[in-house]
């Protein structure tokens, strides 16, 4: 039977690969250290767990309206206002079933086929197998680990072609935990906008910043400019990854677009989630989310500093999101080979470079910090001893 085209442009996650085998080595009674999936394992907390069992139990399970429950975006137009002091309104922001649907309704909105948009590498490769999904290109640009993956708009315009929609970026980014300046985020809008097109911010790990200077805060791009999409997550910070929720704030003016989109494409987040959302974004549990950023904090700082001693070289500044991108040609060549035989002998499993960047990720690994300092620890006590072997 044939398939389409389209499918050809898309890879699986090497990541998922790993996963499959940690999965197997733990059914056999192995204990695997898993640094691989990017998760949080701070549960979601009791209230908003709460919230969502007493919405089940009370019968609160019809459709909301597709672009979402109203008190939630009300809820999220004042969490702007809290955290960053913008005003954005509730009816600009549409309440999807995770980021990914918040993406590809912002992708929807921009690309046709035969269009092309910018990304930056490395980077999520989800990002790219949409653009190729919707019949566009993705036009990856490889930044530079030497400069920190500073995100230059003369390197993006010297790209730049007369199909091109756009630029689609992250802050915090996965798998560098870099963190776009505020300059950096000025000067890119201002290259979509001198050509008339789009930008693109993926904001899902805002948050999760470890930036005394900047007062652990990343800049949002609607600090600077309301005409932009702007891509978030209840998965991360917020820690309800299994409760599927995401958003997308549109320009004024879109509004009735996004919508359309979002009745056809899946007609409505989960009722339960939503509900449970809104007491995720109530002041009072600023505290604990601000708890957890500081014990990810931790983390970074040991595991940064544990896995330069052994040999890896660490990419760039890790200032945002649970991730360390490290360099590992001391060790290989063969980055998912490595991972395997990693996963095999130390019973630790990490993620190839090569989801992130097909090329230069050959000789790259992430690790997620998603788990204790004990087991951190753990896994590199497993790791120098291997190696050193």
């Amino acid at each position: 039977m044939a398939l389409a085209q389209r499918l050809n442009a898309i890879q699986p996650f090497h990541v998922m690969d790993i996963l499959a085998q940690a999965k197997a080595l733990e059914s056999t009674g192995a204990d695997v250290i898993h640094l691989q999936v990017g998760e949080p394992d701070f549960a979601t907390p009791m209230a908003v767990r709460e919230e969502g069992a007493r919405a089940i139990l009370e019968g609160e399970t019809f459709y909301t309206a597709a672009k979402g429950h109203q008190p939630l975006r009300e809820a999220l137009s004042d969490w702007y206002k809290r955290t960053y002091n913008v005003s954005v309104s509730p009816e600009r922001i549409i309440i999807t079933p995770g980021a990914s649907s918040a993406l590809f309704i912002a992708l929807s909105m921009v690309l046709d086929p035969g269009d092309s948009l910018m990304l930056p590498l490395p980077g999520y490769p989800c990002n790219r197998h949409f653009v190729e999904l919707l019949g566009a290109k993705a036009i990856e640009v490889p930044l530079d680990a030497k400069q920190n993956y500073y995100h230059s708009a003369d390197l993006f315009k010297s790209e730049w072609n007369e199909d091109t929609q756009g630029l689609l970026i992250a802050s915090p980014q996965n798998p560098t935990g870099h963190v776009l300046s505020k300059t950096e985020i000025e000067q890119l809008y201002a290259l979509t906008k001198s050509y008339g097109k789009h930008l693109i911010v993926d904001e899902i790990y805002h948050g999760l910043v470890f930036d005394d200077a900047n007062n652990n805060k990343a800049t949002s791009v609607l600090q600077i400019t309301d005409d932009v999409l702007v891509v978030n997550s209840f998965s991360k910070y917020f820690n309800m990854t299994g409760w599927r929720l995401g958003w997308l704030v549109v320009p004024p003016g879109l509004e009735e677009q996004a919508d359309k989109l979002a009745q056809n494409l899946y007609l409505a987040a989960t009722t339960s989630s939503q509900l449970a959302a809104v007491r995720a974004l109530a002041p009072d549990l600023d505290t604990h989310f601000q708890t957890n950023r500081a014990e990810f904090a931790k983390r970074r700082d040991y595991l940064v500093r544990v896995l330069t001693e052994i040999g890896f070289d660490v990419l760039g500044e890790p200032k945002g999101a649970f991730y360390i991108y490290a360099d590992a040609s001391k060790f290989t060549s063969d980055a998912m080979a490595f991972c395997k035989q990693v996963l095999a002998e130390c019973h630790i499993a990490i993620t190839p470079g090569l989801d992130f960047d097909p090329k230069a990720g050959q000789h790259c690994v992430r690790f997620a910090y998603t788990c204790s300092i004990d087991r951190l620890k753990e896994a590199c006590e497993r790791l120098k001893a291997w190696l050193e072997r």
